[in-house]
This record gives C-alpha cells, sequence and structure tokens, in this order.
C-alpha cells in the first residue's frame, strides 16, 4: 500500500521547465546585464568581462585578463539557479588570443566553487584553435547552478586568453527545505501502521557536516529504515523482519558515495520491491537483496525526515541530525516539502525549519602543489602567546601543516603529518627538540580540527573534540611574526623550513590566529600576507578510489594524486590486483619444471574466478588434474524406496562455475563410479521408470552409468555388450541374489562431474548397493597449444567486441619470418587498441582511450622474426600500460592522473590483420588469451580462407619434447631443446647438473638494480636483472652431505627480506620465509628426521601467495601457510652454500650460513634460474660470484642410480630370497653352463684386443702427428667417474667447451 496524503503533490522529482534535456537548450547568457560578469583582472576596459558574450564584436572583441595574472579566470552569475546542459567557447573577435583548454567551476555562492569532471572524472574541456570559430560542449550530465566560473588552461601560442562565452540550459523550479541541525520534518501516515512492498524515495541535498540522519521510519515488530550521512558517506539500514523471530535475518545495511559534505547538491534516489534495494547517489548505484523472510516494510505511525525525535520530549534527537538542505523529497510519490510549505496537516515541523536554503558557510582553500603550494600569514602584535586553529582535510599520509618561527631564533613550532598522525615539534635549536604526538589515521579525507595554544611554559596540541594534549618549556616563548600552512617558500632557507617529504596537499579552511578570523579574500587580494599555488573558495579534494578500480576485493587506499590496490591475500597481483598469480592448469605447471603434488590453478586467469586447489598428477605422457569431493568412500544403502530414496550431494573442492571453466579447458576428462549392488535395480523392468539416477553440473537428471556420449538408462556392460544377462542393459537389473557389478566411467564433459547420487531400490529383503563416486581428472590444455597460421597478408580472424573498458590483458605466443605485421586490432568511434610486430626485432603496444594515441616499444637485441616462438603481453589500465616480450625488460607508462580511462570499443577484433587488410601478420600465433578467455584460433580458422589450424613444425604440439623448463627450437632438420633456462642438461634437458662444494665454498648470484621495468622506452638487457617475485617461488634442487647444519639455499632482498632453506642442527630440513622486516620469519620443518645421511635428497618448494607446498623425494606434497603472501620485492642475490655477513637474518640462519655446505648440490632451479648452470656458462661475469673450491660432478646422477640398484637389489632380496633357496638343488647345471660362456667370452675378447692394437699400430705409423694430436686433446678429456669422490676441477674462466655445449642439436 502506497503511502499518500491529502493535497499532496505526485509530480516526478524534475521541475525543469523546459520539460526534458533535449528542450532545456536555451540561451542563458546573451540577455545578461554587465553586473553579471566577474573576472580576476581586465587588460583594458574595452577587454573587460562583460564584452565575453558569444559572438560579440564591440568593445575588444571579449575578454582578456592581464598579462601577469597567473591564475586568470571568467565569473557568470546567471542570477538564479538554472539548470545547464551545454556551454560553448569563442576566442577574441580580430585577435590572435584564444583559449584552447579550460576547467568549468560551478557554484550556488561565489565563495563555495565544485569542479564539472565529464565522464571518465575528466576535468579539462578542449578550447578553441582559433578567435572566431565556436566550439560547443554538451554536457554528459546536466548541472543546476547558478555561479559558472571558466578557468583558462592553455591558450594561444600565438597570442594571449581572449574568450567569449555562452551557457545553454532552462530555469529550475523546486522545493527546498533549510534544516539547521535541531530540526527535522515527520510525515504522519493516515492510518496506525503503513506497511508496502515497494518503496521509492528521492531527494537532492547538501550538507553542513559530515553526519546526520537523513530519512528514518520504524515499526512496532521491528521494521526499520535509516537513511544517514556518516562520515561523507550516505548509508542505509534496512530490516523488513519480525526482530523477535528473526533477529537479524532480514537486516540490510549498505554505504554509497563519498565525500558528501562538499556543500553542493547531490542526489539520492531508493528504489525496494519487496526484498530487492537499489540506491542510487549522483550516478553511482549498488544493488542489495535483503536475505530476510519478509517482504515488507512496516512502518508506524510516521516518517522523519532530518532527525529522530525523541518521543514526548520535544527538541530531542536520538542521533546527529541533519544539518543543511535538502530538496525535491519525495516519498512514494508524494512531495513532502510542498506539503510542508502549504502547512498541511500530514507533516509536523519539530524545530526551525525554512524553505530557503541558508549559505552561510566555511570558505575552503586547496593546497594543489607537493612542492610549491604555501601560505604565510602574519601575526599581528605578538601578545603573551599564541593561538592558532584551523581545520583541514587530505589523503596524504605526510605533509608539513603549519611552521610558527618564535621570538628567539632559530626557535620554532612545527606541526607534521607523519604516517597519518599528528607530530608537533618544539625545535629549541638543531640537537634540541620534543614532541607531542596524537590521532591516527588523519588522512581519511575528513575534516579534523586542530589547536595550538602557546602559553609562558605550556603549549597545548587539540584534535577535534579530544581532550588536549600538553608538553613544558624550559624558558617561555614569544611568538614570532608569521605562520607558514603548507610547504616551504623558496625564499626560507631549509634550516628554517623543510618539508619531511612533500608540502601539503588538500584543503584548509577556518583559519583563526589569536581568536581571530583571517580573511581568504584580503589574502587573494594580497592585502594580507603571500602565498603560492593556492586555489581559492574551492576544496579540490576527490575520492579516487570512487569507483574502485582495485579488481578481486583488492583493497584501495589513496593519496591526493593517485590510488593503490592492495593486492595482498587476493591471488592476484598488478598495479589493480587484475593478474592472477597461480598457473592455468597443471599443464602449465608441469611446463615450468614442477612435479606431482597439490597446486593451486586459476583457469581463467584475470577473469572473475578465484583459483581452486587440484592435485596435478605428472605422469610420463600426461598430465592429470584431479578435483576431489568429500564423499570418496564407499557408501552403502539399506531401505531407499523409489518414494523415500536414498539421497547423497558431493561437495567439490571447486566451485560449479570453476568446474565448468576447467573441464572445458581440458581436453578429457572422466569420472568412474564404482557400483555394486544385491537385488538392487537401476531401473524398473516393468515400465522402465528409473530407481536410481545422479544429477549433473547443470542439475539435470541423468539415468546413464558409463561412456563418453550420454545415453538413456545404460550401463558400461552394454556398451561392452558383456552384460550377465542380454535383456537388460545393466547387471544390477538381472536383480540377482549375488554381488553384480556395474561400475563405468563417465566421460561427457559437459555433463561432469557427478553433483548428486539417488538409490532408490534396497528395502526388500536382501538388498543392498554400495557406491564409490571417484574424484574428477582431466588431462591435456586444448588452449596452451591452440594455434593458427596465416599465410595471406590480407587475411584475418574475427572475434567480437573485446570488452575491455576498465582493464585488459592480452598474451599470445608468436612465431614468424616476416619483418612486421599486425598481430591484433580493435577499433572504436575514437578509441582503439592495436598489437604489432613493428619491425623485426621489435613490438608495439599502441591504444588511445582518448587522451590521445599512447605507444610502447620493446626492442629486442636478437631479431624475433627468427621461426621461434616468442611470448609478448600487454596489459592497460586506469593506472598504467605495460609491455612484456619473451624476457627483455617490461616497458610501462603512467595514465595520467585526471585523464580518460575507459577504453570504449565497438568494431570486432581482427587477429592476425586489421580492418584495411593491410599489415596483416604472416606466420603462427597461438594461446592467445585475452582477459582470462582464450580465443579458439583454430576453430575460427578452420572456416577463414588464407589461415589454417594449428602451426608445422617440431615445437608446435604439446609434445614435451624438452623437460624441465627447455625451450623448444625449430631447426630446418629438426629441433633443439635450449636449456639455458633448464637447471638440466643434455639433448632433452633430462641430464643432471650437479657440483661438489667444499668447505667455504659458495655461488653467489647478484641480481642486477634496479628493477628490469623501462618508463615508456625500451633499452637492451643481457644480464640478470633485479627479480620481483610476485608472492610466487618455484625451487627444486638435489642435495648429499654428512654435514649439518648446513645452508643449502639462501636469496635476500633489498628490503631486508630472505627465503633459506637450510639443515638443522639435527640434520632436519627446514624452510624459513622472512617477508615483514618488523615480523618474525615463518619456519617449516617438514621432515623431522635427519637428512644428512649421505643419501640424495630431492626437494622442491613451491609457493604461491600464502600457500607453500614442500615435497621430499617421494613424499606427498605437504602444504604450509606463511603469515603473509607479500612477495620478495626486489631480490638482492641467491647463494649457495656458505653465507657472510647478511644484515637482518635470524641467528639460526646465520648459524647455517656460516657453516656452508659440504657435499654435493644437483640440478638447483630458483624460478626460471639455473644458480650452477650460470657458475659454469656465466664465466667471468660480474653477476656471478664463486668462492672456495667447485668441482663438477655427477653425483646427483651417480647418487640417484646407486641409490635405485639399492633399492632394486633390496627388494629383489626380500621377494626372491625364499626362491632362490628353493631351486638350489637346480642350479649345478646352470654353473657348468656359465662357465663354459665365460670361456668363450674370454676366449672372443682377447681375439678383439689383438686386432685392435695391431689397427693402431698400423694408424700410428702412418699418421704420427694425428697421434700427436691426439694425445694433447686427450689431456684435457675427464676421466670416466666410477665412484662419489671422482670429480674434476672446475675452472670458469675456460668452460669453454662447457658453454658451447648449451645447445644440443637433435636431428
Amino acid at each position: 500500500m502506497s503511502a499518500s496524503g491529502d493535497g499532496g503533490s505526485s509530480s516526478s522529482n524534475s521541475s525543469s521547465s523546459g520539460g526534458g534535456s533535449d528542450y532545456c537548450n536555451g540561451p542563458l547568457v546573451s540577455a545578461l546585464p554587465p553586473t553579471s560578469f566577474e573576472s580576476s583582472s581586465t587588460s583594458s576596459n574595452s577587454q573587460s568581462s562583460y564584452f565575453a558574450k558569444l559572438n560579440r564584436r564591440d568593445g575588444g572583441g571579449g575578454w582578456s585578463p592581464r598579462q601577469s595574472d597567473s591564475q586568470p579566470w571568467l565569473q557568470v552569475d546567471l542570477r538564479e539557479r538554472v539548470e545547464v546542459t551545454a556551454v560553448a567557447t569563442q576566442g577574441r573577435y580580430g585577435s590572435s588570443d584564444w583559449v584552447s583548454g579550460y576547467t568549468l567551476l560551478f557554484a550556488d555562492t561565489p565563495r563555495a566553487w565544485k569542479q564539472y569532471r565529464q565522464e571518465d572524472n575528466v576535468a579539462t574541456f578542449p578550447g578553441n584553435i582559433d578567435a572566431d570559430g565556436v566550439v560547443h560542449h554538451k554536457l554528459s550530465h546536466p548541472i543546476r547552478t547558478r555561479f559558472l566560473r571558466f578557468i583558462p588552461l592553455d591558450w594561444s601560442p600565438a597570442g594571449w586568453v581572449g574568450l567569449r562565452v555562452e551557457v545553454y540550459g532552462c530555469a529550475y523550479k523546486s522545493d527546498v527545505a533549510d534544516f539547521d541541525g535541531r530540526s527535522s520534518l515527520l510525515y504522519r501516515f493516515n492510518q496506525k501502521s503503513m506497511s508496502t512492498v515497494k518503496d521509492v524515495i528521492s531527494l537532492k541535498f547538501k550538507s553542513q557536516r559530515a553526519d546526520g540522519v537523513l530519512v528514518h521510519g520504524e515499526g512496532q515488530r521491528g521494521d526499520f529504515i535509516t537513511l544517514e550521512l556518516h562520515k561523507g558517506t550516505l548509508a542505509l539500514h534496512l530490516n523488513l523482519d519480525d526482530a523477535k523471530l528473526h533477529p537479524s535475518s532480514g537486516h540490510v545495511s549498505m554505504t554509497v558515495g563519498s565525500l558528501l559534505d562538499d556543500q553542493h547538491w547531490h542526489s539520492v534516489l531508493i528504489e525496494r520491491f519487496n526484498k530487492q534495494i537499489n540506491v542510487t547517489v549522483d550516478r553511482q548505484t549498488r544493488h542489495v537483496r535483503s536475505r530476510g523472510v519478509a517482504d515488507s516494510l512496516e512502518v508506524d505511525y510516521e516518517l522523519s525526515f532530518g532527525g529522530i525525535p525523541l518521543p514526548g520530549k520535544p527538541g530531542t534527537f536520538l542521533r546527529k541530525n541533519f544539518h543543511g538542505c535538502m530538496e525535491n523529497l519525495y516519498y512514494n510519490g508524494v512531495n513532502i516539502i510542498d506539503l510542508a510549505k502549504r502547512r498541511k496537516p500530514q507533516i509536523y515541523s519539530v524545530g526551525n525549519v525554512t524553505f530557503a536554503c541558508s549559505e552561510s558557510q566555511p570558505v575552503s582553500t586547496t593546497f594543489a602543489s607537493s612542492s610549491g603550494s604555501y601560505l604565510l600569514l602574519p601575526v599581528e602584535a605578538p601578545a603573551d602567546g599564541l593561538s592558532v586553529r584551523f581545520q583541514f582535510r587530505t589523503w596524504n599520509r605526510e605533509a608539513l601543516l603549519l611552521s610558527a618561527p618564535l621570538a628567539r631564533a632559530p626557535e620554532r613550532l612545527v606541526l607534521l603529518l607523519v604516517a597519518g598522525q599528528l607530530r608537533l615539534t618544539h625545535h629549541r635549536s638543531p640537537l634540541q627538540r620534543s614532541d607531542i604526538a596524537i590521532g591516527q589515521s588523519l588522512s581519511d579525507g575528513q575534516w579534523h580540527t586542530i589547536s595550538i595554544s602557546v602559553r609562558g611554559l605550556q603549549v597545548s596540541l587539540t584534535l577535534d573534540n579530544d581532550p588536549a594534549s600538553t608538553m613544558e618549556l624550559r624558558d617561555p616563548a614569544e611568538p614570532g611574526y608569521s605562520i607558514l600552512f603548507g610547504g616551504c617558500p623558496p625564499a626560507l632557507t631549509r634550516d628554517s623550513c623543510r618539508n619531511p617529504t612533500m608540502a601539503f596537499q588538500g584543503c584548509v579552511r577556518s583559519i583563526a590566529i589569536n581568536n581571530q578570523p583571517v580573511n581568504m579574500f584580503h589574502v587573494q587580494q594580497g592585502l594580507v600576507g603571500n602565498y603560492s599555488q593556492l586555489q581559492f573558495d574551492f576544496c579540490g579534494i576527490r575520492d579516487r578510489c570512487l569507483p574502485n578500480f582495485c579488481e578481486h576485493d583488492g583493497q584501495c587506499s589513496q593519496s591526493w594524486s593517485t590510488f593503490y590496490c592492495e593486492c595482498s591475500g587476493t591471488g592476484y597481483t598488478g598495479a589493480t590486483c587484475h593478474n592472477s598469480i597461480f598457473e592455468p592448469s597443471c599443464e602449465a605447471h608441469r611446463q615450468t619444471g614442477s612435479a606431482s603434488g597439490y597446486f593451486s590453478i586459476d583457469p581463467d586467469g584475470s577473469g572473475p574466478l578465484k583459483s581452486t586447489l587440484v592435485y596435478c598428477n605428472m605422469t610420463e605422457d600426461r598430465v592429470w588434474t584431479v578435483v576431489e569431493h568429500d564423499s570418496s568412500r564407499g557408501v552403502s544403502v539399506h531401505g531407499s524406496t523409489p518414494q523415500r530414496p536414498h539421497v547423497a550431494r558431493f561437495n567439490y573442492s571447486a566451485s560449479t562455475e570453476q568446474l565448468r571453466v576447467l573441464i572445458s579447458r581440458s581436453e578429457h576428462c572422466q569420472q568412474e563410479v564404482i557400483y555394486r549392488c544385491r537385488k538392487s535395480r537401476l531401473f524398473n523392468t516393468w515400465d522402465g521408470t528409473p530407481l536410481a539416477w545422479w544429477l549433473d553440473r547443470a542439475g539435470e537428471k541423468r539415468t546413464y552409468w558409463g561412456g563418453f556420449l550420454p545415453g538413456v538408462q545404460q550401463c558400461s556392460c552394454s556398451l561392452e555388450e558383456n552384460c550377465i544377462d542380454m535383456n537388460f542393459f545393466c547387471n544390477c537389473d538381472a536383480d540377482r541374489q549375488t554381488w553384480e557389478n556395474d561400475t563405468g566411467m563417465l566421460s561427457y564433459k559437459d555433463h561432469l562431474p557427478m553433483m548428486e547420487i539417488v538409490v532408490g531400490d534396497t528395502n526388500r529383503t536382501g538388498s543392498e548397493a554400495i557406491y564409490t563416486v571417484g574424484s574428477l581428472q582431466c588431462y591435456g590444455d586444448r588452449f596452451l597449444w591452440n594455434a593458427a597460421s596465416f599465410y595471406q597478408e590480407s587475411s584475418y580472424l574475427l572475434f567480437p567486441t573485446f570488452q575491455a573498458e576498465l582493464s585488459a590483458d592480452v598474451a599470445f605466443y608468436f612465431k614468424t619470418t616476416a619483418p612486421s605485421g599486425v598481430f591484433l586490432e580493435n577499433l572504436g568511434a575514437r578509441d582503439f587498441i592495436r598489437l604489432e610486430l613493428s619491425a623485426p626485432s621489435a613490438v608495439t603496444f599502441t591504444f588511445d582511450v582518448g587522451n590521445g594515441p599512447v605507444l610502447l616499444t620493446v626492442k629486442s637485441p636478437v631479431p624475433l622474426n627468427d621461426k621461434q616462438w616468442h611470448y609478448v603481453r600487454v596489459e592497460r589500465n586506469p593506472k598504467e600500460a605495460s609491455l612484456q616480450v619473451d624476457q627483455l625488460p617490461l616497458c610501462f607508462l603512467e595514465a595520467p592522473p585526471d585523464g580518460h580511462y575507459r577504453l570504449q570499443l565497438s568494431g570486432q577484433l581482427f587477429v592476425g590483420g586489421t580492418a584495411t587488410r593491410q599489415r596483416g601478420f604472416l606466420g603462427c600465433m597461438r594461446a592467445l588469451n585475452m582477459n582470462g578467455v582464450t580465443l579458439d584460433l583454430e576453430e575460427r580458422a578452420k572456416m577463414t580462407p588464407g589461415v589454417s589450424s594449428g602451426c608445422p613444425g617440431h615445437c608446435s604440439s604439446h609434445n614435451n619434447l624438452c623437460h624441465n623448463r627447455g625451450k623448444c627450437v625449430e631447426k630446418s632438420t629438426g629441433f633443439e631443446c635450449d636449456c639455458t633456462h633448464s637447471a638440466y642438461g643434455g639433448p632433452h634437458c633430462k641430464t643432471e647438473v650437479s657440483m661438489s662444494f667444499e668447505s667455504g665454498s659458495s655461488v653467489t648470484y647478484t641480481f642486477q638494480e634496479p628493477f628490469s621495468v623501462v618508463r615508456n622506452k625500451s633499452r637492451q638487457s643481457s644480464a640478470i636483472f633485479a627479480q620481483s617475485s610476485k608472492s610466487r617461488e618455484n625451487v627444486a634442487f638435489g642435495f648429499v652431505t654428512n654435514q649439518a647444519p648446513a645452508m643449502l639455499l639462501t636469496v635476500s632482498t633489498y628490503h631486508q627480506q630472505y627465503m633459506a632453506v637450510i639443515l638443522a642442527q639435527n640434520g632436519s630440513l627446514q624452510v624459513w620465509y622472512k617477508l615483514s622486516r618488523d615480523k618474525k620469519p615463518d619456519v617449516f620443518t617438514p621432515r623431522p628426521h635427519s637428512l644428512a645421511d649421505g643419501l640424495l635428497h630431492k626437494v622442491q618448494i613451491h609457493r604461491e601467495g600464502k600457500d607453500m607446498y614442500v615435497k621430499i623425494d617421494r613424499d606427498i606434497n605437504q602444504k604450509y601457510s606463511l603469515s603473509s603472501d607479500k612477495e620478495l620485492n626486489t631480490i638482492r642475490s641467491l647463494t649457495l652454500g656458505k653465507v657472510t655477513g647478511r644484515v637482518g637474518m635470524d641467528e639460526e640462519v646465520m648459524q647455517a650460513g656460516s657453516r656452508g655446505f659440504i657435499g654435493c648440490l644437483s640440478s638447483v632451479q630458483f624460478n626460471h634460474l639455473a644458480p650452477l648452470k650460470a657458475a659454469i656458462l656465466n664465466r667471468g661475469s660480474s653477476l656471478v660470484s664463486v668462492l672456495g673450491n667447485l668441482a663438477e660432478s655427477n653425483c646427483g646422477v651417480l647418487a640417484d642410480k646407486s641409490s635405485s640398484h639399492s633399492q632394486a637389489d633390496h627388494s629383489e632380496e626380500d621377494g626372491n630370497g625364499k626362491e632362490r633357496l628353493k631351486n638350489a638343488e637346480q642350479s649345478d647345471s646352470a654353473v657348468i653352463g656359465g662357465l663354459i660362456a665365460a670361456v668363450v667370452l674370454v676366449t672372443l675378447c682377447m681375439v678383439a684386443a689383438m686386432t685392435r692394437f695391431l689397427y693402431r699400430h698400423r694408424h700410428e705409423r702412418a699418421q704420427p702427428m694425428a697421434a700427436v694430436k691426439e694425445k694433447e686433446q686427450q689431456q684435457h678429456v675427464m676421466p670416466p667417474c666410477l665412484d662419489h669422490s671422482c670429480r674434476s676441477d672446475l675452472d670458469l674462466h675456460s668452460a669453454v667447451g662447457v658453454r658451447d655445449s648449451r645447445k644440443e642439436y637433435f636431428i
């Protein structure tokens, strides 16, 4: 039932006389009198502000300010509040003066301006390019205002500022009520209570305070609605349920908007239908749904506006009242203010509510520059003390707020904002000081009031309404003759004024010195004090976290000029938490060299879905992804009937949507269902009605129990034609008293996995069913090698428009022999995005979001058209854009803080070409991923001329030709494995690389600083750069030692973080992580017993965020949780063996580091680096430091073989010992036969040796010089190692042969 009242107006809440923006476009300036125009200055009388009307030619033909005016502006008074829909500008007639760019301010009073911002929060309007052309701008959203101010930013390069303007719109009428903070309006219903299933509340308001109740209503059963301002944010609290029956189920609270206490108008619309609630503030809308039981809102007696009066106590309110003005206040179509103005009986007024908006408000000043803004004010007639009072608001955590020199130089008081806390310091001398520190989180964008008082020997500091904090002085303080607010003027010496890190950026108002308010208008006119880079009558604070550009639940924080995203704990990284830190599949984990174990995967990458934990089973030929559920054990079912069946639901470790994406990405998926039965049928034998079934991923009922194609009422035995009774399609339907089996493998991907099973025929005597539902298992990654070949320059693949307004990431691999070509392009009306091979060794990313074209180029030191696979990844978001090619330095560019940020595309996406059919790409592309979605190039290529599915070559398939991170390189006669980034060597990167360490030995990498990031330019890089790990580490190595404690590996950063893997005093392996300087390290001991046993042990460590997985030898992965998911930020060095002189390491780690490592380290891998191989290959490099005696060794291989042989022998003894004893009597003949065979073998060996000797003797006589050369070469060949002690000294300066063996060919 909607509320209504006698005589209530039910017109719309927009009361523009034009009837709509299409008709609200009349000129508003042309008829204004001269008094409606003001300006900051005028160059001459003929160029005064009155001549600034569009197309006017009299006088000087327009307005021009003085040449010395550093902050010119033109102001227009429209005489009353009107609706403005458009503006137009023109230069000064017949001159070379015009404005090429400007901002627009608006206000109801000329002492409180607000900056108009278009879409994307852009404040700048493009202006003129000549003196007489007219540039017209239709406002993206109309404004209701009386005053407009044009602020020129850029002007004619050949002249000066010249301006003529016109404003378009229409009259605006409204009903206004003014609340003084102690008043309210009560709207009383015609009946005792009002119950509604639909409510619409609309209003506009401007507030003098950050807190206050706008609307409130409640009912006796517990229903309520409250709309209030809280710290400048609008909060809605709503409850639809009976408070006694459902205490909290129907309670909804939500907040919208920010900085709404800026003394400017804001519109509010609340719409509720049943449980759905929509709240819109200005142009931001939030949706929420009540989880309660009831659908209706039951309010008793009345709704109050402006406050919550306490019944029976006039003038007393339960909460802080609203202080400000409301306009066009409607409740369910009823104009509340109109009823109040006409004194209708439904409205009761509490306190003093007037119907004209009062404009008495404090005047704000903006300190805009982080280095040059300051305000210097005099202290008139210093008395026996000093008092200063002012208000400020800012987002910056560090700032200089105030500096007050005292009479005795260099004595002074300095007020700083330090980490969001106020600190008042009394400096007696450079070495003598005392402090007061109060408050916290003061950089929250709220207004805060500060009072400083100096009286005699006491200085007091008061913040907001808190008690004062004081400090005592040794001598009475006498005030000086001036006070400085904000930054330091250039004229002051560094000793008398210093900015801590930056000057104050923010807003200041209500300054009073010695209880005398400072007239900021006089300051602006130059009559009082001095200033620089201030904006008067205007608070320019913005909430850069609204809208929130941080994705995936990232936390937004901000400074005055930009925003930051805290991605900790989200599983994502990047400037806006856009990029997943997890691999997309188990297949991708194998590509990084990982072994079997539990891993988090994120199949949709930067898409909306979170990561999920799966088990990756890395077999020789396939990689299986295993998703488990909560009911993997066998279940026995008795007593179920079709009417009361047994029902079991399976909860998987992944959500339904995650399962869908994972299954879609896989080549094949399956799930085994073991079903055994005894007198329990699956289907009714008479009419075929199913007695058992299961539900698929979509909740659909399925009655088949095996196969890769969905069938009806069939089991695996019918597919294989081996059912025990061929009259039935399932063994169980034979209804026998013996146990039968209908186990099947479900493999139709669209139906997997099984979500629920229903069994309904086990209630007869002797009936029973036992089922076990296995885990979901998938293999293959359809997208990792999804590829297309482009053969014609005019050919391309078409896809739907790339949806990437706020964030865009594109990644793919390519190989080509062409010198250039466009990889992809998508156009809009003005915006576009293009990615291309611009030169044989350069990739260029070009885009335009409305601020002009932006180009990022990465240049490679080697050609990229070498017919090898190269990786490209680009990203663009409101904060920055970046381009990555292979392992080359990242190229990135920060976005302008106040520019356009929405990429608006409309045309189709062209892959491999452009809309003009020119400069198309010739070659292969694969694994094209855009915003977490991999495009199916192969499927689209099947229907496109000039393009074919797949790519030719050995390296263009998912066959794992190169192992352990080895890179497959195409050759004309085959392929080779480039093992540069692998810890292994050999033709297929499977040969272990080992080194023996003696006492004091170590290998240390020093990563080059700075981090490999290039700002808007590319540079070549052949070195190892300081690494940013993105909260992810992959570590693998093998070791053999008898020493404990020992240091195996340690990684340290420039920020006193470290990771260390050590053997403790008792020989147990420990993993240490210290990610925060001020917190204790995380220490984990995966295996408590000693590993210093002389045997080879393999260790794998994998970290993603807070999750760490450790695998030792053949153990299963053990999962551990770190206390932080911070990344190892800018890695300094990695050390194997002895560590000395590390700052910040804990004592136990230092003890292990000082002992070093004695033994063998094998195949060490840290992310994409292979330390042992680099020590051999990077001879003489300043980045690799080798201390002590190191030697190449194959101890890892031998230890592995020895271990394998010993295990095999041991098992053979255990398994065959009894059989040997049993057959001992039959062994005599075998022994005799063996002796005869041995004699024959020895004879043959002697003949072969004699023949070889004669041949070599003849060869040496014929070629004596060749023998000398061969002997010289043999001196450089290492003898074969026959035991663990065999090794050769490593010479890093002459390892040419080793270096050249990095590339091994397979033909």
